[in-house]
């Protein structure tokens, strides 16, 4: 009877230390798929963020603001249209808004991440 008990207890163990490195597991590969997209929304923000810095000063054109964010979004893989990106480029302020949806695959699950970075530059002028 002592020996029957112990063998349960020992499977016992097993299972959940397969559960566990499983749960590990996914949480990494979940991690590696969501982490990328965010962080090239944080630095297409970022560069938004620096053309409308620029632009107000250098007096930059909306098509030609519309160019340099999209090039950016190219460079850092963002599924990103032309139409997507709203600017607005005045004398004195320059907005640029971007809207887009970046889909994510997690085997069991998809998903999909949407984004809305936007901003704003006023002339001191």
């Amino acid at each position: 009877m002592r020996r029957s008990r112990a063998r349960g207890q020992q499977g016992e163990g097993r299972l959940k230390a397969i559960a566990f490195t499983v749960i590990v597991v996914f949480g990494l590969y979940a991690a590696y798929k969501l982490v990328p997209p965010y962080m090239a929304e944080y630095q297409l923000a970022d560069k938004m963020q620096e053309e409308a810095r620029f632009a107000v000063v250098n007096r930059h054109g909306e098509e030609q603001i519309r160019e340099a964010i999209l090039k950016e979004a190219e460079s850092l893989d963002i599924p990103l249209k032309k139409e997507e990106i709203k600017v607005l480029a005045s004398a004195s302020v320059v907005k640029i808004s971007v809207d887009y949806t970046v889909p994510v695959d997690l085997m069991i699950y998809k998903m999909d991440l949407h984004f809305t970075p936007s901003s704003e530059n006023k002339s001191i002028l």
